[in-house]
């Protein structure tokens, strides 16, 4: 199976160029090219974030420098202030859960969690929260709408934990839970897809009065490798299952699964994360502010309505009845 991030390699190489010459002492000749290498880096990443095909797409929301949850809160919110355990089993560092400050508001904020290096990932087991994790994150809700505080939430995981242990502590149950309380919960809820928004483990935090997703972010019912090997018995067909599963931010806003699309800089998330989180400030400012207006049975009305509308579709005019052939038995 080919290099699926293969698409960058004109950007990397530019990159390395760029990096190599500035180890060198200062000079004109040095400067002038350095300045061309940048402007020819900018159209190379133009060209070719003009053109990203579905599977593409899903490398981009996978990249390993891309921000994570811990990275907005710390960019957006202050005075964070982390709370851990589901009061019955563990603590769960797949889910990240706590209370902070929005532009000085109190709010709660929720969010799985991937980790940078070796030991970050298994710590945090890849951003694929357990049973534990989603009844953390819920206790942590329940306590925001004591409080009659907003829930913020960003979403990215590439599914919930699938191990026999997670599955032996109730994981759907876990799941199903969570759906039925965010449904009804009569506070503010704002979600955010950052990145991968993977299955039952990504909508599990994905109930809100407005769903954001970031322009290079996914968000699925299945990963494009399940898919594939599921229908084709093959994950090496992910490209093709990508392209079918309809998973990118434009293709969910036209079919109304999502309510905005925050744009990425040319490069994505990765490659200048403060106008990300600049992006996404006025965002969440705009959208608080509108919820914050609506009563609690009000949003709890136009949460259920939102849900409820998604998934219908247009049938077209039945064809005229086939008149049966002579002789043929009437049914």
């Amino acid at each position: 199976m080919k290099d699926p991030r293969e698409f960058e390699r004109p950007i990397q190489e530019i990159e390395a160029q760029i990096e190599n010459l500035a180890i060198f002492g200062e000079g004109k000749s040095r400067d002038k090219e350095l300045a061309a290498l940048k402007k020819k880096l900018e159209k190379t990443r133009k060209e070719v974030f003009a053109k990203l095909t579905p599977w593409q797409t899903v490398q981009i929301a996978r990249h390993p420098k891309r921000p994570y949850t811990l990275d907005y809160i710390q960019a957006l919110f202050t005075d964070w202030q982390e709370l851990h355990g589901d009061r019955r089993f563990a603590d769960d560092p797949a889910i990240v859960a706590g209370f902070a400050r929005f532009r000085g508001r109190p709010a709660c904020v929720v969010g799985q969690q991937k980790g940078r290096d070796t030991k970050q990932k298994i710590y945090r087991n890849f951003g694929m929260p357990k049973p534990e994790g989603y009844r953390k994150a819920i206790r942590i809700m329940g306590l925001a709408e004591k409080l009659r505080l907003p829930i913020f939430t960003f979403i990215d995981t590439p599914g919930a934990y699938p191990g026999m242990d997670a599955e032996e502590r109730g994981q759907a149950e876990a799941i199903a839970w969570n759906l039925e309380v965010m449904a009804r919960l009569r506070t503010p809820i704002i979600v955010t897809v950052t990145g991968e928004g993977g299955s039952g483990g990504a909508l599990a935090l994905g109930i809100g009065d407005r769903i954001n997703m970031l322009q290079h972010a996914i968000y699925s019912v299945i990963s494009p490798e399940g898919c594939a090997a599921i229908l084709w018995k093959d994950a090496a067909q992910a490209e093709q299952a990508a392209a079918a599963l309809k998973l990118t931010a434009p293709d969910l806003l036209g079919l109304g699964l999502i309510d905005r699309i925050i744009e990425e800089p040319v490069g994505g998330a990765h490659a200048d994360p403060p106008a990300v989180f600049s992006a996404l400030e006025a965002v969440l400012a705009g959208e608080i502010e509108e919820l914050s207006a609506l009563g609690p049975q009000e949003l709890f009305d136009r949460r259920y309505q939102k849900f409820r509308a998604m998934g219908t579709h247009l049938e077209s005019e039945p064809t005229a009845p086939v008149k049966a052939k002579a002789g043929a038995a009437k049914p």
